[in-house]
This record gives structure tokens, sequence and C-alpha cells, in this order.
């Protein structure tokens, strides 16, 4: 199952041009735990039985056979969204809190994140690149628990035994507020079949105590050769692994997603060109909350490229304020990452700014 990519893309292979499109490849971050004190949690089990006297013979999940994967008795973490289970009445371990679970009957996979100082920004709020990064945890975390992963980067074990990789073709997110140093987050995720070779993953992030949701995301994967970086179709024995997680549902309804295509930008058509991943400009970094990103990945890059960012923007006013002279404008911006020597693309993207004084006047 598909892992998640980072904001900023981290490549670990080598570049080779793949069919019709490259694409990126990402790494995970994991994070240390925190002191939870103040967090009273629920502890449950859940237990899947398994058909056979041995842990690797056939399992059923979801009410489908999985070959090779053994799924024994887990360890469940609570929350406010609850299940028949009985309650402990003690606090969970410390640790806890960073345990993920799964939850309506394994097809959604449910983590839990505190935000911590070092993933805020200057006002004291958790930045885009920390979503993504709780996103890709809470992805990698899933395909881990599921029993599938083989040794590859969220592969599955008949991917690794065939040396495939998922890579990341298109992510959307949406944020309607961004989370406070200390406050703790509850990230669920699932997947479903994207066409007939892809697989789409769909995140929706929560505020634990109140269970306001306030970050939804939806994101497009493919199947790649590792070998020789060229996109592959989805073997029949991983569309087999995989098929009892596929969950009918989005995170984003059709007509709130951002779907349309994303133009790209020539020295002609870009209003700013910069060396390096500055393409926004500090004042709007300053006063403007980034509360839309659309990814689109078209080739990968090594840690050693250098890189150049066109920026263009366009300005629409506020459609939420009461005074038409009060009226802040938004900000919408497109923006295309490139390699310097040669000029090949490597991710366009499209982004949405709300000033930040609206929520406070």
């Amino acid at each position: 199952m598909a892992a998640t990519c980072n904001a900023i893309v981290h490549i670990q292979e080598p570049f080779c041009k793949a069919e019709k499109k490259n694409l990126g490849v990402t790494k995970a971050v994991f994070y240390p735990r925190r002191n939870t004190n103040s967090i009273k949690l629920k502890k449950r089990s859940f237990s899947v039985v398994a058909s056979g006297t041995s842990p690797l013979n056939v399992d059923t999940i979801n009410g489908r056979k999985v070959n090779g994967t053994y799924v024994g008795e887990a360890a469940i973490i609570g929350n406010k969204i609850s299940e028949p289970h009985k309650e402990s009445g003690v606090d969970a371990p410390l640790h806890a809190i960073l345990l993920g679970r799964f939850v309506e009957e394994r097809f959604v996979y449910r983590q839990t994140f505190i935000i911590r100082s070092y993933e805020i920004g200057p006002d004291k709020t958790a930045t885009m690149e920390t979503l993504m990064n709780l996103l890709q945890e809470t992805a990698l975390n899933h395909v881990t628990s599921s029993g599938l992963a083989g040794n590859g980067f969220g592969a599955t074990r008949e991917m690794s035994l065939r040396k495939l990789i998922w890579v990341v073709t298109r992510i959307h997110i949406q944020v309607q507020r961004y989370s406070s140093w200390g406050d703790v987050v509850e990230i669920d995720t699932w997947v479903d079949a994207a066409g007939k070779n892809g697989m789409r993953r769909d995140w929706i992030i929560r505020d634990y105590h109140t269970q306001e949701i306030i970050t939804r995301a939806s994101s497009t994967w493919v199947i790649m050769n590792q070998e020789t970086r060229r996109l592959s179709k989805i073997p029949e024995q991983v569309r087999e692994e995989v098929i009892p997680f596929y969950l009918n549902r989005l995170a984003i309804a059709p007509e709130k997603n951002d779907n349309e295509k994303i133009d790209k930008l020539t020295d002609k058509t870009a209003e700013r060109i910069r060396s390096g991943l500055a393409s926004v400009p500090i004042n709007v970094l300053e006063n403007y909350d980034l509360t839309s990103m659309t990814l689109e990945y078209r080739r990968e890059c090594r840690q050693s490229n250098l890189l150049e960012s066109l920026t263009t923007s366009s300005e629409t006013l506020a459609e939420d304020s009461n005074s038409y002279n009060n009226r802040r404008p938004d900000l919408e911006f497109t923006h295309l990452l490139r390699m310097l020597a040669d000029k090949a693309e490597i991710v366009r993207a499209r982004t949405k700014w709300h000033y930040k004084q609206k929520q406070q006047e």
C-alpha cells in the first residue's frame, strides 16, 4: 500500500526517465516520544481469526483471503469515536499515544500525534511540512501494521520480490486550521483503487479532543520498477494483496477537490525565478496561511541537484467578510521546480493562501 510524500521531495534513487511521466519518491521521518500525562486513553483489543495452524497461513481480512499474511492480536488505542469494547479505567502507557490501530473492520488505520515545539512555525502552529510528515508517517505505519510490508519503502511483499516501488503522481491537501504547539491530532488513512493501475490514499486529520476535522488530503500512486525507473502495471499478485484493504470512501468530495491541470510555467510566464526552493515571497509566508496545496510530480531529483523555482500569482477577494471595504485579498500561486542545468521539470504545484488576520477580525 502506498505511503505519502513530503512537501519537499527527497530522492533516494538516481533518476532515470519513466514512461510518459516521471515521478517523485520520498523518505520517512520518525518522531521521538513526548510526555503525555494529560491525555487519558481507552485500552481495547482487536483480533482476527486466522485459518490453519501456521502464523504464515492464509488469513481472512475484511472478508477476503490474504496469502502469506499473518494478522495476530494487536493493541488498540482508543479515541472519542469508539467501538463497543470495555474501557480499562486506567491511563495508557506514556508511549501509547504514538501507537496506531485499525478501525472499521481494518479498513481504516488511525494514529494519534502531539504537535511538538520543533514542528511549529513562528506563530506557534504546525507547518505544512509537519502535516505532510505526519501523513507520511501514518501511511507507512498503516502498511507495516497491515502485515503486508516487504523490504521496500512502503512496498508489499510481492512488490519487493519484483523490485517494484510506489511513487506518487499527485497529492492535494486542504487545511481548515493549523494545530498549535502541544495539541493532539488524530489521523485516519485508507486506500482505494485509482483506475486500473493506480492506488488512491486519503487522510483526515481531526482535533483529538473536539473531533473537528481540520485537514483533508488525497493522493494518487502508481508502481515503478526500482531498477529501470519505468512505470509498471500492477501485477495480479500485488493486486490480491491490497484489494482486501480497499475502502470506497473519499476524504474530499469530488466537487471540492483540485482536479484541474496545473499549467507549466516558463521564463516568460513566471513572475519570479529564484535559485533553490524560495518560491513564495517572505511577506506572504508571514501574513498568510497556506490553506490548500496541490503537487504534481513529473520526475525525480537527487540531493546534489541544483534546483530553480518559478512562481506566478493571481489575486482574488475573500468572500466571507461582512464589509466590502474590509475584504482581504486571498492569494493563489502556480509553482514549478526544475533542474537548474537542463530546465527539466520536477514538480508543478498550486497553492492557495488566506490572510491570517481575517480569523481574528
